[in-house]
């Protein structure tokens, strides 16, 4: 199975011009029928609080991601910024399978909160209370469960052992994530990947906002927690192969996640 991690260079609140930059890396990483392609937290305006602006009510960029997806009979998981019906701003990630289906679609749990009033994102998005997973690949030992999660979710590893009680196998985590905490961010998805012995896609963006800078370092990591392939701080494509049989394997030979004594499930 094979994922492609689009590190891209998001141009601020200029959804035209992202979405069509994604399209040409994505045309450029070529992916075959039913492979993932994943793109960064609110892919197509940038880190942006200015929901009524920047949200996709027009439904243009789920659009574009659904038709993404079922040109080239790929998995597609974005981002975007929605309003619901009362007009409450949501975090979510969106994914698109090869028929341009909605395969899942995650709000982000945990709003970053920290930073002056009025300045923080949970000012702007109360934020998700349920957990998703969606399945990539044809078949048990053909495919891979995958559980979205959003940036700032990575810091609380309660989420990520909901999402393995659920049958993930796979840990995709999409992110604004800044330079200034980037050793942070390397960190805990290499030890979201030990503790849940499970693939883990974090895929950063780089280049700055009007608040911050991001410096990529998009990563995919193995069950085991060793490195795969990593990107360095510049826009790109990094394309990797996923072996299934590697989570069923350990699993199997070092079953640790079998003993839990604290959870309710």
């Amino acid at each position: 199975m094979r994922a492609h991690l689009v590190q891209l260079d998001i141009s601020w609140e200029d959804k035209p011009g992202n979405l069509e930059r994604v399209r040409s890396l994505v045309e450029q990483a070529n992916p075959d029928r039913g492979e993932l392609v994943v793109l960064p937290e609110m892919f197509d305006t940038g880190f942006s609080f200015h929901v009524k602006q920047t949200a996709d009510s027009d439904g243009s960029t789920r659009r574009f991601l659904s038709d993404l997806a079922s040109r080239r009979s790929i998995y597609v998981h974005g981002s975007r910024t929605a309003l619901d019906a009362s007009g409450r701003a949501m975090n979510l990630a969106s994914v698109f399978g090869p028929d341009g289906e909605l395969a899942c679609e995650y709000e982000k749990v945990h709003p970053f909160s920290l930073g002056p009033p009025g300045e923080r994102e949970s000012d702007f998005f109360p934020g998700g209370r349920e957990v998703k997973v969606y399945e990539w690949g044809d078949s048990a030992d053909q495919g891979l469960r995958v559980c979205p999660t959003i940036c700032f979710d990575l810091r609380f590893p309660e989420l990520f052992r909901q999402g393995l009680q659920m049958g993930a196998e796979l840990f995709v985590v999409t992110a604004n994530w800044p330079s200034a905490r980037a050793r942070h961010l390397r960190a805990l998805l290499i030890a979201r990947a030990i503790e849940n012995q499970a693939f883990v896609l974090g895929v950063n963006r780089v280049g700055a906002d009007p608040r911050v800078a991001y410096q990529g370092e998009s990563v995919a990591i193995d069950p085991k927690g060793e490195i795969i392939a990593e990107l360095g701080d510049r826009e790109g494509v990094l394309s990797i192969d996923l072996d299934p049989s590697l989570v069923h394997g350990w699993r199997a030979r070092f079953p640790a996640w079998r003993d839990h004594r604290l959870l309710t499930r």
